[in-house]
């Protein structure tokens, strides 16, 4: 229509409601979250790391750049969706790579809901996912814990890993005192 391939330059309605469907696609949003925790729980832990890691920078980048352009109400709905999908999720699992699919779905939502309010939010927001989801994978990948279970037997490994793993994911929770309470809170204020 434009007969330019930036894209940043303002396109048909049709058109930016296909890259947000695309966008949320990627990144695991819902309602387009369903390929997210069996992917993550079929693969290994270094896969499923850069998965929920790397693999959203970019998404997040065009996001960022189109924000103006995207369809805001689309993005606040796919953000209730994804908190409340990845919070409820998440609860009844023991498989760790699963927690942290779900836990992914519900910080992007935060993320999708706040994007189109404040982007210097957003960006700090994903910034300290990404670090809390870097603890929390390496953590595991450490001590090779598949499961909630094996998350208990570390304690004689390394008693400071035990302790970093469980501050990471009770941070990632986003429990008041901790750093992951921090974007939730700025999110709620505006």
């Amino acid at each position: 229509n434009t007969g330019s391939w930036d894209i940043t330059q303002p396109l048909t309605p049709p058109s930016y409601i296909l890259l947000t469907m695309a966008l949320a696609m990627k990144l695991g949003l819902a309602p387009l979250h369903f390929w997210l925790p069996e992917v993550i729980q079929g693969s290994t832990m270094t896969t499923a790391f850069i998965i929920t890691t790397w693999q959203k920078i970019a998404p997040m980048s065009l996001i960022f750049l189109t924000m103006n352009n995207l369809s805001t109400s689309i993005f606040l709905l796919m953000g209730l969706l994804s908190s409340l999908v990845g919070g409820w999720g998440g609860l009844n699992q023991t498989q760790t790579r699963k927690i942290m699919a779900y836990s992914s779905i519900a910080h992007l939502g935060w993320m999708a809901t706040i994007s189109s309010i404040m982007t210097n939010i957003l960006i700090m927001n994903l910034l300290i996912y990404l670090i809390m989801t870097t603890s929390v994978f390496l953590s595991l990948i450490i001590s090779k814990s598949k499961t909630i279970q094996d998350t208990t037997s570390t304690w004689t490994l390394s008693p400071t890993l035990t302790i970093i793993m469980f501050l990471s994911l009770l941070s990632l929770g986003g429990l008041p005192p901790l750093t992951g309470f921090i974007p939730k809170w700025l999110i709620m204020e505006e």
